[in-house]
């Protein structure tokens, strides 16, 4: 490979072009290039794939709790997560997701840590490809009426009955349904951990979030669309003017943030 007969810009077009597989083999051999250009773009091309392979890590780690179950021979494995249990407004939702064992999605991960744009791409891919969903809403009435906690069970057991596929075991995030008379497994932090139960926090928020933006279109002085009913300074001082909407949690003493 005779690099030195190459113009920088040429080199630069050939490696946007090179296979993630290739790539070792072609920094090798540009390594032995001493111009400056070049070893800016070989150091680039190597941080790229030191960052490459630990997403690799990261997504395979994603499934070592389904592969626990693989090896029992169960592989209907319906991860469950939850959005919406901190909003001053709105429902809380939840999805029950059955991925198809080991399947790679690109980017899977805690809905909380990736972008809007990257969790709306998921959002279409994980409906793509997922052997099941199911989704369960309890709206702001009923979180008043029996709490927060109480209706994000509710939420969670709706969306694991809505599953048109019975799953043999539920990982849940941080939460056991007693009344689901099925295997199940509490994990912490389990969008950050299970393949399945990340799948269910990007179908559950992104849901949510187009349920908030139907809601901004009907009471539009609030800013549901940007802020999907939490907190924040705009959402405090639009209530501040206009008083409490149909769709506010009463529930949530909005008034003791005044």
């Amino acid at each position: 490979m005779m690099t030195k007969q190459k113009t920088i810009a040429m080199i630069e077009e050939e490696l946007k072009n090179t296979t993630l597989d290739n790539l070792p083999k072609v920094l090798y051999y540009l390594e032995k290039d001493s111009r400056k250009g070049v070893k800016r773009l070989v150091q680039q091309y190597k941080k790229q794939l030191e960052q490459q392979k630990k997403e690799q890590q990261r997504l395979k780690a994603l499934w070592k709790y389904e592969e626990k179950y693989y090896l029992k021979n169960q592989f209907l494995i319906a991860g469950i997560d939850e959005a919406g249990r901190g909003p001053l407004a709105g429902p809380v939702v939840a999805a029950a997701v059955i991925l198809p064992p080991k399947i790679h999605i690109p980017q899977l991960n805690d809905s909380k840590k990736i972008s809007t744009s990257i969790r709306e791409n998921l959002y279409k891919k994980i409906q793509s490809v997922a052997i099941d969903i199911g989704v369960g809403i309890v709206d702001p009435e009923t979180i008043d009426q029996i709490n927060i906690l109480q209706a994000t069970k509710q939420a969670m057991q709706e969306a694991v009955l809505n599953l048109k596929t019975k799953p043999e075991i539920l990982l849940i995030d941080a939460l056991i349904l007693p009344s689901l008379p099925i295997q199940q497994e509490k994990i912490i932090k389990g969008d950050q951990k299970s393949a399945s139960i990340a799948a269910s926090s990007i179908i559950a928020k992104v849901t949510r979030d187009h349920l908030m933006e139907r809601w901004d279109q009907l009471y539009p002085v609030y800013g549901f669309a940007n802020h999907k009913g939490y907190g924040t300074k705009e959402h405090l001082d639009a209530i501040k003017v206009h008083g409490l909407s149909p769709i506010h949690r009463r529930s949530f003493h909005i008034s003791r943030t005044f």
